[in-house]
């Protein structure tokens, strides 16, 4: 373990795209009712839905020679994943059979998942129908009728075909195994199911269909004889991510992996962020953890793994070029077919990176901007009348920036005229071209510690889980269980709800936030409540600027830059610090004193093996464990 010392703070989808798949069951079951109905299948189906998995389980027999019905058709076709138990009479049921060539076509078409359990039976007696389960089947062929007999011949054929995927062997050897056997079966279905759930896109998607169809065009996913690399670019706010969300749902399908790396320009400046995104983008495609160390030795680990596959890969946010040459070096790092997508602010990056394509997100319309803008304004595509010129007056001011329309469209939601006109009034002091300042309209109107959490996201947890900020909150007393909500419900911040819940907000309001607090006292450093600039933050450690209201600070230190000569009476100032964050920079020495409001400190290259001896904050004990670790 490093040497660093850190406190590790602890997305409904749906989709504009008709061409998203509604699954109705997560898992269809498969099963012959006489061997497995009343002991494993019952208990794996309940251990399923314990687990909040939709099953889909027939609640009959049919008896031999009986035909399937159009109803179970239909159920494996709403299927996500089809779970084939073969035990020693699945092959005596013509029922049974006819369920496998219809998952085995719905997998062929559909992309359907198929796990099989060889349920007391050995893989090769399904593969070659002999032992009891081949006796099944003879049986079968025995007792059909002549004119259905060339069936046979087609159960015959899938059975060989099946009986090669992976699969799961329960042999039952002892007796209390089956629960542990059942829980393996659940591991393997939850990120199977977790990375079929589509990504969210916009709530109110207006103007997007036109984008998606115009990228989707320059995709050329019908060629699998070539590898494209395609660059999305524009403002922030504009709809990059939100386009590309769509996108990625609509074909992911189509490729042998996929992967949606977001916030790449926000992750890659963490301590070890480019390796993190590495691994992520690793597990994502080859669905097992290689746990890569070095950034260089990753590139060719995904060069040597991906080179021969047909993957998707989005890369969200990029702003500099050493990001895509880790993570996407070379077309020759990916197979035939491979598309990846970057999404930036910055065009030049794409065309330094030669990309093959390029695309603009535009602005919307005026006709689009007001759709949108009335549609979180008024929960209707239209204003209201009496609302028509105003709502218009705000379009205008939004210049076409979905995130403003959002943002604007939520602030004024349910208000009177009169207070419309009020807002206006406030717009119009704000400089047209400073769409930082129309947003910080939602945030005025925020009470005090909803305020202090929206900039302690903006400066510190931006990125960071729920549940952490949550209890991170809760300690310093902003009863964040309202407050986040209210964050929500302002478009302030959005929560992502993939494997954890994370906390994000737009780079547009991240900005916001940090200008407020610099515009609140611009010259006087001691006066701020937070800081984030990385020379603001050296001159308030190596000078005696007496008593000061900082409140948090995170220390990101440029290349080269990277040693602190660190005050005497620095800490000793800071009566208020919650939080603080040091991502790289040494210290000439460590502290000898520390707020007993610090909540949050995550400080790479800790120079002591203790905290000061006087302090009595309530911070974690995995902080001291981390601490600790910091000796050896």
């Amino acid at each position: 373990m490093t040497s660093s010392m850190a406190f590790q703070l602890g997305a409904s989808s749906s989709s504009s795209s008709p061409s998203i798949r509604q699954w109705n069951h997560d898992v269809f079951l498969s099963f012959r009712g006489k061997d497995v109905r009343h002991n494993f299948i019952s208990h794996l189906n309940c251990a399923l839905r314990q687990s909040g998995i939709k099953t889909y389980m027939d609640g009959i027999d049919l008896e031999r020679g009986e035909q399937i019905s159009s109803e179970l058709f239909k159920a494996v076709e709403e299927s996500q994943i089809s779970i084939i138990v073969f035990s020693k009479n699945y092959a005596e049921s013509r029922w049974c059979l006819d369920e496998l060539l219809k998952i085995l076509e719905c997998k062929k078409i559909m992309k359907q998942i198929v796990l099989l359990i060889f349920y007391k039976v050995k893989p090769s007696e399904v593969r070659h129908q002999n032992g009891r389960f081949g006796e099944a089947f003879t049986k079968l062929g025995k007792i059909i009728k002549n004119d259905i007999k060339p069936l046979m011949e087609s159960w015959k054929e899938a059975l060989e075909e099946v009986a090669n995927f992976s699969g799961l062997e329960y042999l039952a050897i002892g007796s209390d195994d089956e629960s542990e056997f059942i829980q393996k079966i659940i591991s393997w279905i939850n990120p199977k199911i977790v990375s079929r759930i589509p990504l969210s896109v916009a709530k109110h998607p207006v103007g997007i269909e036109s984008r998606i169809r115009d990228i989707y065009q320059r995709l050329s996913i019908g060629r699998n004889d070539i590898i494209l690399v395609v660059g999305i670019f524009g403002t922030g706010g504009i709809g990059k991510t939100t386009i590309s969300n769509d996108i990625y749902n609509q074909i992911s399908s189509q490729f042998e992996g996929s992967c949606f790396l977001r916030n790449i320009r926000e992750t890659s400046k963490q301590v070890g962020g480019l390796i993190h995104l590495q691994n992520t983008l690793l597990f994502e495609i080859l669905g097992t953890r290689l746990n890569i160390t070095d950034v260089d030795r990753g590139g060719g680990v995904i060069w040597h793994r991906f080179q021969s596959k047909k993957i998707l890969l989005i890369l969200d946010d990029v702003d500099d070029m050493v990001q895509l040459e880790k993570l996407a070096g070379d077309r020759a790092w990916f197979g035939s077919g491979s598309r990846v997508i970057i999404t930036t602010r910055d065009q030049h990056l794409l065309d330094k990176s030669k990309v093959d394509l390029k695309y603009e997100v535009r602005a919307l319309d005026d006709t689009e901007a007001l759709q949108l803008f009335s549609l979180y304004a008024f929960e209707e595509k239209e204003p209201l009348k009496d609302y028509v010129d105003l709502s218009k007056q705000v379009t205008n001011y939004a210049q076409g920036l979905p995130l403003a329309l959002t943002v604007l469209g939520s602030d004024l939601k349910g208000q009177s005229i009169r207070q419309w006109k009020s807002a206006l009034d406030k717009y119009k002091s704000i400089p047209n071209q400073n769409i930082q300042r129309v947003l910080q309209i939602s945030y005025d109107s925020l009470e005090d510690n909803e305020k202090d959490m929206f900039l302690d996201i903006a400066f510190f947890f931006k990125g960071e889980p729920l549940a952490k900020v949550m209890e991170i909150f809760d300690s310093c007393g902003f009863f964040p269980a309202h407050g986040i909500q209210r964050l929500i419900d302002k478009c302030l911040i959005t929560i992502e709800r993939s494997s954890d819940e994370c906390v994000f907000m737009h780079d547009l309001l991240q900005d916001m936030g940090r200008e407020i607090v610099r515009e609140k006292s611009a010259k006087d450093l001691s006066k701020r409540s937070r800081l984030w600039f990385h020379e603001d933050v050296r001159q308030v450690f190596e000078e005696d600027m007496g008593p000061n209201e900082i409140e948090g600070m995170v220390l990101d230190l440029p290349e080269g830059d990277e040693e602190i000569s660190l005050h005497p009476e620095a800490f000793r100032n800071m009566k208020r610090l919650r939080v603080f964050i040091n991502r790289n920079a040494r210290f000439s020495h460590g502290p000898n004193y520390l707020s007993d409001k610090l909540r949050v400190i995550d400080w790479y290259n800790y120079p002591l093996p203790y905290l000061p001896h006087k302090f009595k904050g309530r911070i974690s004990l995995s902080l001291k464990c981390v601490i600790a670790s910091s000796r050896n």
